[in-house]
C-alpha cells in the first residue's frame, strides 16, 4: 500500500500555483497516491489558459529586486511588471513552467478535484478548465485526506 498526500490547494496566483504542483509531482514521482482539492481561488490553476499574476502585494515576504515602498506597488501596472520580471526569472533558473508542472503531475496520475461547490458559487465554466478534472465537494475529498499520510493546505 503507498503513502497518500493530500493537498488543498486554495491561490490562484503565480507564485501561489508552484507549491501544489511541485509537491504533487515530486511526491507521484516517490510513488505516493496524490490527490489535490483545488477550491475558491486555487480553481484558477486548472483553468486551461493560466493567465496568472503575481503581486508583493499582501505578501512581505517576497524580495524585491530593489527597495520599493508599498505605495509604489499598488501603481497601475506594477503587479504587470513584477508577473514579467517573476516569468522571466524563474526561465533564466530553468524552472518550468506552471503549465508544464500541471502537465507533468497528469502525467504522473495526481488526481485534481475541483470544488464544485466553488465552482457553482463563482459561476464558472467547466469548458474553461483542463481535461482529466474531477469535480467533487470537500466530503468525496475528505475520505481520501481522512485516510493520507501527509495533507497540506497551501
Amino acid at each position: 500500500m503507498s503513502k497518500k498526500l493530500a493537498i488543498i490547494a486554495t491561490k490562484g496566483t503565480l507564485d501561489w500555483g508552484y507549491p501544489p504542483f511541485i509537491l504533487a509531482s515530486t511526491a507521484a514521482a516517490l510513488g505516493y497516491d496524490v490527490q489535490v482539492f483545488f477550491t475558491f481561488y486555487g480553481l484558477q490553476l486548472l483553468k486551461k489558459k493560466l493567465d496568472l499574476q503575481v503581486t508583493s502585494l499582501g505578501n512581505p515576504g517576497m524580495p524585491m529586486p530593489m527597495p520599493m515602498p508599498v505605495l509604489l506597488q499598488a501603481l497601475p501596472g506594477m503587479q504587470g511588471m513584477m508577473t514579467s520580471m517573476m516569468k522571466k526569472k524563474m526561465a533564466d533558473k530553468g524552472v518550468a513552467d506552471l503549465a508544464e508542472l500541471r502537465e507533468l503531475c497528469q502525467e504522473a496520475d495526481v488526481k485534481f478535484i475541483a470544488c464544485q461547490m466553488t465552482v457553482d458559487l463563482f459561476e464558472m465554466d467547466t469548458k474553461d478548465f483542463i481535461d482529466g478534472v474531477e469535480y467533487a465537494g470537500a466530503a468525496m475529498f475528505f475520505e481520501f485526506a481522512g485516510e493520507s499520510d501527509i495533507c497540506l493546505f497551501i
